[in-house]
């Protein structure tokens, strides 16, 4: 099954039935009165977070849905059926964002959570309700309202506490290979890892966190070189970055080099999200001799000015990992407290994470606009651009 993290789908209410007009007409009752009944409620739209589900494909193949109209009232003060409600579900985590107003309509974070998306429409009243003493034969009624109708955004965003960032081949992979029990694709040629990975991190009995292993970065990903940004929107919910880098690189570039380059690329996709704490994690130090390894990682620290935490692991044969996944608990133990002991902190999580929002899906409609304008450049057929496009496989064979 394909990887889909986005969809857009129409959503439209059902319409509220009619109010009836009648009056009862019974034998020996000459004057019975009226008796018309309202009609039902139309049905609303709901989407619902199931945690059985881990992509947004299905809504690929069907982009239309409408919930159940209200019945019409009916004689002998009969009310008319109210509509089903529709329930769709999709991934925890998902997003949604109304495309007209571009307002976020809710995220649903828990599995159960539920949201109404489309109004249905209201009831008419039947004659009935019209009687009074100086009105005792009405003939008004009113309509059903119409349903709610909307176009909207469902965006998949990973639920992780934990990000992986680096280039491609910097054993990202191998790493969450290593500390979980996730088993995603490892191979010795770049963009193996072609959707995101999740692995829950077990430190002790429980303790443990989730960590997302993102696609690698290119320099010039925020133009679409490679795979692009789109999959760095799902690092907007993680609360950690860690930034793997390569210390012995098969091709000869620098480390320093390439971390530079990934940051620069995060800064160009989100100021904010480049903000996020970060700490610096160098990969492979077993493919440098032990009497030059310290003095290897120093000189990549010393020409990067870093000042963060950093950490020298081989995720392939596991050494440093443990000290580092401890370090992670604790720090995301500590600052969960923080946040349930300080609303104004919480808060502040919470506003950082919407600017993160906006910002990723600016940048990411921005790269759309340019591949569209390039379609047009070359004269292509096809130049309105699909979502669909985006979720092509490919196989990077080695050479």
């Amino acid at each position: 099954m394909k990887f889909v993290d986005e969809a857009t789908i129409i959503v439209e209410a059902g319409k509220g039935g009619h109010g009836c007009l009648s009056f009862r007409r019974e034998k020996y009752v000459p004057k019975g009165g009226p008796d018309g009944g309202d009609g039902g409620d139309g049905g609303s739209v709901y989407l619902e977070a199931d945690d059985a589900l881990n992509t947004l494909i299905d809504y690929r193949f069907q982009r239309k849905y409408k919930a159940q109209n209200g019945e019409p009232g009916a004689g002998r003060n009969c009310s008319g059926s109210k509509g089903e409600d529709m329930v769709l579900p999709v991934p925890v985590g998902t997003t949604v964002v109304d495309m007209d107003t571009h307002e976020v309509l809710g995220d649903l974070t828990r599995a159960g959570e539920r949201l109404k998306v489309a109004q249905g429409g209201f009831h008419g009243l039947g004659n009935t309700r019209f009687k009074s003493s100086v009105n005792r034969a009405p003939r008004q009624t009113t309509p059903g309202s119409e349903g709610e109708a909307r176009n909207l955004r469902l965006e998949l965003k990973v639920l992780a506490d934990v990000g992986l960032l680096g280039m491609p081949n910097a054993g990202k992979s191998t790493f969450i290979r290593s500390v979980s029990a996730a088993r995603p694709k490892v191979a010795n040629y770049p963009f193996t890892t072609l959707v995101p990975n999740l692995g829950v991190v077990s430190v002790q009995a429980h303790q443990s966190f989730v960590i997302a292993d993102i696609p690698g970065l290119i320099e010039g990903a925020a133009e679409g070189a490679g795979l692009g940004i789109r999959f760095l929107k799902h690092l907007v919910r993680t609360r950690l970055l860690l930034h793997l880098v390569d210390v012995a690189p098969y091709d000869g570039s620098s480390p320093a080099e390439s971390v530079q380059a990934i940051a620069a690329e995060l800064e160009k996709f989100s100021e904010t999200l480049s903000n996020r704490e970060r700490w610096l994690v160098l990969n492979k130090v077993d493919m440098v001799a032990e009497e030059d390894r310290e003095a290897h990682c120093q000189a990549i620290i010393d020409e990067l000015g870093w000042q963060g935490p950093v950490f020298r692991i081989s995720a392939l044969s596991g050494e440093g990992t443990k000290p580092l996944t401890q370090a992670v608990m604790r720090w995301i133990e500590a600052r969960a407290e923080e946040e349930s002991q300080n609303p104004e902190v919480a808060e502040q999580e919470r506003q950082r994470r919407a600017q993160m929002d906006e910002e990723a899906r600016a940048r990411i409609e921005a790269e759309r606009a340019a591949r569209r304008a390039a379609r047009k450049n070359d004269d292509d057929d096809d130049d309105d651009f699909d979502d669909d496009d985006y979720d092509v496989e490919v196989v990077y064979a080695p050479e």
